[in-house]
């Protein structure tokens, strides 16, 4: 006769071979971000959680899907050095049909360990542009007397050539890092040219076309590929894909940062100040300008979210003080209010645990 403990062992051993399958095939999933418009601090902060959040659930996967027209050379970095130090592989996806990575997206798109698009998409046009400027022009003034110039079309021109230099061998870097034309890769950032699907599967641009995620799950299971950490072989036949939903805060930020949105803001923030100092004793133009102002630098990036929620708490602290001591009938108490709240939401990281700020605790 067999004893109890025997009983139990046997179990076990039938049960837990079981579990341990159960808990292989919940860890066999993927994760899918939606990058819609434009590229900025908001969608390189989504990218950064989504990376961290593949990490700690072990997911097999990341699946960036792209529709974008481009954006922000900071923001694009920072999504590419998270690419380049993940221990998940990330597959970026120009889809669906009629979707389009250019700009940015072409250079997020060469740093993925995996680059795959659906038909009738378009990538490339990754000519640099300055913000509220023009295209950079990719050549120099070829004879000495035009390259003397007027002193400052000179130096626009020089600088223009030496953010073309940058970006170009910023892209062929990235590139010759995962085997693909670093030729084409230059091409579009010296010349702005552009590939459909098709052709830049041919010129191994992309590495592959896939209709849907399923069809590139499919397509890229046994591959091997190079991660931070070493190589890793795919498995993503038959694996689930979880769709990351961005949070309230992530669409409130999205359309800050908005670039219709933040040049409105910046305007409101320019002339709000201008209106104050012109006319001083009016109080809310000065309160709207400061606050806008503030948003507008955190939207374009000059400055980083942490110091831009840091800023607008303290505005709004000292609109708070001035209003005890030079009544406004409200104007600098109820700008220091939403100052305050503003500032609080840009600190406030609900995704990263332990540091996440209560929004009732705000209020």
């Amino acid at each position: 006769m067999y004893s109890m403990r025997h009983i139990v062992a046997l179990i076990l051993g039938l049960l837990l071979p079981g579990a341990s399958a159960a808990a292989e095939n919940m860890a066999r999933h993927a994760l899918l971000l939606d990058i819609q418009g434009a590229i900025g601090p908001a969608v390189a902060e989504d990218v950064e959680h989504v990376l961290e959040r593949a990490r700690a659930g072990r997911a097999g996967l990341v699946i960036l899907r792209m529709d974008t027209p481009g954006g922000l050379d900071q923001a694009m970095r920072s999504i590419i050095k998270d690419i380049l130090a993940s221990p998940v592989p990330v597959a970026a996806f120009v889809a669906p049909k009629g979707a389009r990575a250019a700009s940015a997206g072409t250079y997020i798109l060469y740093a993925s360990h995996i680059a795959a698009m659906a038909p009738a998409t378009n990538l490339g046009a990754a000519t640099p542009l300055q913000v509220g400027g023009l295209p950079a022009t990719p050549e120099l003034p070829r004879d000495k007397d035009a390259a003397k110039g007027d002193g400052d079309g000179d130096h626009a021109s020089t600088m223009q050539h030496k953010m073309i230099n940058d970006a170009a061998a910023y892209i062929r870097s990235l590139a010759d890092l995962h085997g693909r034309n670093a030729g084409w890769a230059e091409k579009a950032v010296r010349e702005s040219v552009s590939l459909g699907a098709s052709q830049a599967l041919e010129l191994h641009v992309i590495d592959l076309i896939a209709e849907d995620s399923r069809q590139l799950l499919e397509a890229v299971d046994g591959r091997t590929l190079q991660v931070a950490g070493g190589d890793i072989t795919l498995h993503t036949n038959g694996m689930r894909v979880r769709e990351v939903e961005r949070n309230w805060r992530a669409r409130l930020l999205g359309i800050i940062t908005d670039p219709n949105v933040a040049y409105i803001l910046m305007l409101l923030g320019i002339y709000g100040l201008f209106f104050e100092l012109a006319n001083p004793g009016f109080v809310l133009p000065g309160v709207i300008g400061g606050i806008s102002l503030l948003l507008a630098l955190f939207a374009f990036q000059v400055l980083p979210i942490n110091f831009a929620g840091l800023g607008l708490i303290a505005l709004g602290i000292a609109f708070m003080i001035a209003e005890a001591f030079a009544p406004s009938f409200g104007a600098l108490g109820l700008g220091g209010v939403l100052a305050f709240v503003a500032g609080s939401v840009l600190l406030m990281d609900s995704s990263l645990p332990g540091y996440a700020i209560s929004l009732a605790l705000i209020i």
